[in-house]
């Protein structure tokens, strides 16, 4: 049964052209003004633009708020609902993001990518991710409107959560990884870096260097994390134009949350089971919780219990740190 929308993408399509100039046009500054030469990102640096980007998120989030007040000035519920529907789904893919960070510390170490071009590889994985998550949004806006399918995803979202609780830690080996291998079989690859290049020529042949196989697995990586996280954001609002955007923006504040974290993220050691927690707490939204509550669950209760799951497990990981083998 289909769901009126808010913001229909016939009616909203200048919209999303917009936003994604708007993003285009950041990424364009970000790499052609601020990041222009490698170089090693600073502390300093990975906080501000933190700061940047969640600060921008914050602006965008009171501009839809104050928009859609506007447009339904009769039910101003309703602008209140999609302002903490846009948090909320910025909090899940924020905080589901990290997991991503751990992953990228372990592809930089294995193919010995040095720090000063490790901004390059994310700015280019963060564009691949764009289109990726595009993708998967259109799709999930059609699929969505299914009960069948939202229970399909439902289940899926719990299986995954359960897993990851009880599931013990496993190293991630990109040399036994299948694509790293394909790739390594069907594409000539340089044995060493070549400054910041993905590609070279060495005697009139073409070789991938391992800048671009690293980018290769980060992208196929960025992929396997989008197939929960959108889903669980479909769980929160059935606005595709939220799921977007709050989406987008998580993803664009990415390489500086990595450059800000990335010396300290094996210390929230059960940071896992707390977005474990997440993932079956949505997964109960759409299999049993929005029926519960005549077919949503109150979205700033959902907020409050995202922010104890991931909140309680970062303090627990500082509080009681990880023994050292």
């Amino acid at each position: 049964m289909n769901e009126v929308l808010l913001f229909p993408f016939a009616d909203y399509w200048w919209f999303y052209a917009g936003f994604v100039a708007f993003v285009f046009a950041m990424l364009a500054l970000d790499l052609g003004v601020f990041h222009k030469h490698s170089h090693t990102v600073s502390f300093k640096e990975a906080t501000i633009w933190s700061i940047v980007w969640v600060t921008i998120a914050m602006l965008f989030n009171a501009g839809l708020y104050y928009y859609t007040l506007m447009r339904f000035p009769e039910t101003p519920a309703i602008a209140k609902q999609v302002g903490l529907e846009f948090l909320t789904g910025y909090v899940i893919e924020k905080s589901l993001s990290i997991d991503n960070i751990f992953v990228f510390v372990v592809v930089f170490s294995f193919f010995s990518v040095p720090s000063k071009y490790q901004h390059r590889v994310l700015f280019y994985g963060i564009l691949g991710a764009l289109v990726f998550r595009a993708i998967f949004i259109a799709l999930g806006s059609v699929l969505m409107q299914y009960q069948a399918v939202v229970l399909i995803f439902g289940i899926f979202l719990l299986i995954t959560g359960v897993k990851m609780m009880f599931q013990p830690d496993k190293e991630v080996d990109p040399s036994q990884n299948w694509l790293i291998k394909w790739l390594k079989k069907h594409i000539p690859v340089a044995d060493r870096m070549h400054e910041d290049h993905f590609f070279i020529k060495e005697n009139g042949v073409k070789l991938a260097t391992p800048l671009f196989i690293a980018l290769v697995f980060l992208e196929f990586t960025d992929i396997i994390f989008a197939v929960d996280s959108v889903p669980a954001i479909f769980a929160i609002t059935k606005e595709p134009l939220l799921v977007f955007t709050s989406n987008i923006f998580a993803i664009l504040g990415l390489r500086s949350l990595y450059f800000l974290l990335a010396g300290v993220v094996d210390k929230f050691h059960l940071l896992k089971y707390g977005l474990a927690l997440v993932l079956i707490f949505v997964g109960l939204k759409m299999v049993w919780l929005n029926k519960l509550f005549g077919g949503h669950f109150p979205i700033g209760i959902s907020l409050a219990v995202i922010f104890t799951f991931i909140g309680g497990s970062i303090a627990a990981s500082l509080l009681f740190p990880k023994k050292e083998a």
